[in-house]
């Protein structure tokens, strides 16, 4: 790829590394915004007009993420490799080397996942570091990075990052004193979707439907904004809720998605995944430990089939939580229906989830009452800095989310144009 033309915000990305009193930059914002290949491929400029011999880290919320969005971004950027020799080398050493006039610098790459990834860094000695995603990383992991810098004369610092919780570390420790002046030596660029010359009104268009909710605040306005309330507040009964003989076009799949419990509830939908991508919930089973005699796996797997019923033969498979390991060789024995095991990403299935209601992906028949029941009690947990819910009717809220993660990955790429 080559830059054809930079937006105005773009052009400094380029610029400010150049001036006496900057140290660190932020650009934060809005997906497709055209921040990280910006910021990719200004610091390997700055880095080789400044230094010759050193070494930099290249930092993502894991290698692999560093990997596809930086560096594949800049061994595809004629714009650097017009200039510069690059060369990369995965496995254990993860190491770029860019070479070109008469110098030659190596750029680390490593991913700051937890808190333990702190040690990672430990005892090297860094120029500069591009943080990518800051927003998913350890303060911890952040710090000690920071501080491989501190002997070098001429560091500088860039991070990026989509917004999160206004509560996080990283909105108040660095964006927050940025804007109200407290670190004149840090530059916060706020970025949308018009900042990226490349996005047409008809891209950001699409892009508006990739997310919804929170998420659409964040990623498509690029507001740093808590999650609060209802998780999903665009589920509407109107929109949503269908008869229970509502017709269902041929050619579609059958699938069951469980949420197992022993005490805890075992919550359980059956769903008809239509050709289109649509998806509804037939019926469904429910029951709480806690209420009642809890239920052995057997007596689970009965309930399992009944809520299969003359649909046994066409379940394309049962998808269920990785964790209810008994259970899981228990629908194994019998042998009648496959096992997936499910995607347990909660907030990209929340994401994921949040997209499909939204477009009306999703629906659910009158008698799936307990579903419906949750869906006005599913709460985001806004005592927490970070994303979490609230672990309390969420039952059936997390048989749909390993539904959809699992069964619906291709109306999701439809969907999100990928």
């Amino acid at each position: 790829m080559t830059f054809e033309k930079l937006s105005r915000k773009q052009k400094t990305v380029f610029r400010w590394a150049y001036r006496p009193e900057a140290y660190a930059l932020i650009c934060d914002g809005s997906v497709r915004s055209g921040k990280t290949a910006a910021m990719a491929c200004s610091f390997i400029h700055w880095a080789m007009s400044q230094f010759d011999g050193e070494r930099f880290a290249i930092c993502g919320n894991t290698v692999k993420s560093a990997e596809r969005n930086i560096i594949m971004e800049i061994m595809q950027m004629v714009d650097i490799t017009h200039y510069y020799d690059v060369s990369y080398v995965g496995g254990d050493s993860h190491l770029m080397t860019v070479s070109g006039c008469g110098k030659s610098n190596r750029f680390y790459v490593f991913g700051g996942k937890d808190e333990g990834s702190y040690k990672l860094v430990q005892g090297l000695t860094l120029a500069g570091v591009l943080f990518d995603e800051v927003a998913l990383m350890p303060e911890s992991f952040v710090n000690q990075a920071i501080a491989r810098t501190l002997s070098v004369d001429g560091t500088r610092l860039w991070f990026n990052c989509n917004p999160d919780s206004p509560e996080h570390w990283f909105y108040k420790n660095w964006i927050q004193k940025a804007d109200n002046g407290e670190r004149n030596d840090v530059l916060h660029l706020h970025f949308t979707m018009w900042d990226n010359p490349i996005m047409t009104a008809e891209k950001i268009h699409r892009a508006e439907g990739m997310y919804a909710g929170v998420f659409y605040d964040r990623y498509i306005k690029g507001l740093w904004k808590v999650a609060e309330g209802i998780v999903y507040p665009m589920f509407h009964r109107e929109k949503h809720i269908v008869p229970d003989s509502v017709p269902l076009p041929p050619g579609g799949d059958y699938f069951i998605s469980c949420d197992y419990g022993t005490l805890n509830p075992t919550s359980a939908g059956l769903w008809y995944l239509d050709p289109t991508g649509h998806a509804t919930r037939l019926r469904e089973y429910y029951y709480s430990g806690r209420s009642g005699t809890p239920r052995t796996d057997e007596e689970h797997y009965a309930a399992l089939e009944q809520l299969a019923g003359e649909h046994i033969g066409d379940v394309r498979a049962v998808i269920v939580d990785p964790s209810a390991a008994s259970f899981i060789a228990c629908i194994r024995q019998h042998g009648r229906m496959r096992v997936r095991q499910a995607d347990n990403s909660v907030l990209d299935g929340i994401r994921d989830t949040s997209v499909l209601l939204e477009k009306g992906y999703l629906r659910f028949c009158d008698c799936c009452t307990d579903i419906i029941r949750e869906f006005g009690l599913y709460r985001w947990n806004e005592k927490q800095a970070q994303d979490t819910v609230l672990k309390e009717n969420d039952h059936a809220m997390d048989d749909m989310r390993y539904f959809v993660r699992t069964a619906m990955r291709r109306t999701i790429r439809r969907v999100r144009g990928r």
